[in-house]
This record gives C-alpha cells, structure tokens and sequence, in this order.
C-alpha cells in the first residue's frame, strides 16, 4: 500500500475542492448553510473503516461518533454529547452501530497484550469474551471467533444506547430512532445488519412494547 506524504494531503484537498465545485459552483455555500444528517453512525476509530465513502454518502449526510471498537460507554460524556445532540437537536430517523471484523481493540481484549488506557477502554470487550464463551467452541480459527465477538460486540453497544437517559426520554415521549447493528465485513467491503433480539429485550423491559 502506497502511503500519502504530508504534501500529498493538501494536494488531494485542492484536487477534491475542484471536483466539488466543477459539479456544483456553490457546493460549499450550501455546505455552509448548516447540516440536517438523518443518519447517526457509531463506528470504530480504525482508519480501515471509512464510513462516509462505504456508504457513498456527502457530506452533510450522516452524523458520525469514532472510538476504538466502537463502544458505548453510558457514562462517555463524549459519546453521550452526541448521542443527545443527534436525537434530541438533529433529530435523526436512525442510529447504526458499525463494527467491523478483525478490529484491533476486540483482538486486544481478548489477548490482554495492553495495559493502562486502552486496557481499560476495551475491558467490557473482555467481560462479553467471558460471558460468551460457548458460542466460540465450535470456532476452530481464531480470527473468525474474533470476529464473531467483533458482532456480539455490536449488538451489545445497541443494548447500551437504549440503556441511556437520552433513549429513555425519547422512548417516553414516543420520538426516537430507530437503531441497528452493523458489521463491516472488511474482507469484502460489504456492510450487512445484524439481528437483533427485540422481542427479549422488550420482555425484560429494556424498550417498550411499541418501539
């Protein structure tokens, strides 16, 4: 892989400046005119993960929130911060939870290679390994039980959206988005839902009956 100097950076944003205006003159003075995003994404940090170009999608389009392994944490005030603004300023129709396979931060979870910070940050990563060990015994290959947490990992960072305050609200008043589990397969680019288990979490209390 050829990697992009410090020059080649400025560069490129002249050459894509250009493009942008050759289509539209006044692209960046509709730009600046403000955002009405009706997407919020919450992907991993990890610079393999281009959410806005694997979507296709301008910008303006989609709201987005990065952290290593794409966590979320109820009591990140950054996570919090935009999850509030999303729902209750933006208003966005849908929120995505985007993991990917063969992330870096579920991979140091499981082999506990970190400490400090990062050991820290992906420690929940861990707990979920434990709790769900016997969907891995089957799984001869490594890196595929990796990735099989890297989608439990995803599913349960939902559960943790509906677990905040700012959900709560949105639930009670009956104005929310709608939320859902993504897997970047990175092996072939394709983005795929997960399932996600509704009617349990309903049963347990998690989210009303009529979401």
């Amino acid at each position: 892989m050829q990697h992009l100097s410090y020059k080649d950076l400025f560069k490129n944003n002249e050459i894509w400046i250009k493009e942008k205006t050759e289509k539209d003159s006044n692209y960046f003075k509709k730009l600046a005119k403000g955002q009405e995003p009706r997407y919020l994404m919450i992907g991993c940090s990890d610079s393999r993960v281009p959410i806005s170009s694997m979507f296709n999608a301008d910008p303006g389009e989609i709201f987005i929130h990065r952290n290593i392994a794409n966590q979320v944490g109820i009591t990140d005030m950054n996570l919090l911060s935009v999850l509030q603004y999303s729902v209750e300023v933006l208003k966005v129709e849908r929120i995505f939870v985007v993991g990917h396979y063969r992330c870096g931060g579920v991979a140091a979870a499981v082999d506990c290679e970190n400490d400090g910070l990062i050991e820290n940050w992906v420690s929940p990563i861990k707990d979920l390994y434990v709790q769900n060990m016997h969907k891995f015994d089957f799984i001869n290959d490594k890196q595929n039980s990796l990735d099989k947490l890297s989608e439990i990992n995803t599913i349960e960072q939902v559960k943790n959206i509906f677990k905040t305050s700012i959900m709560h609200k949105a639930l009670d008043v009956k104005q929310y988005p709608h939320v859902h589990a993504l897997i970047f397969d990175i092996y072939t680019g394709k983005i795929e839902e997960l399932p996600l288990p509704i009617e349990e979490w309903k049963t347990s209390g998690l989210i009303p009956e009529y979401y």
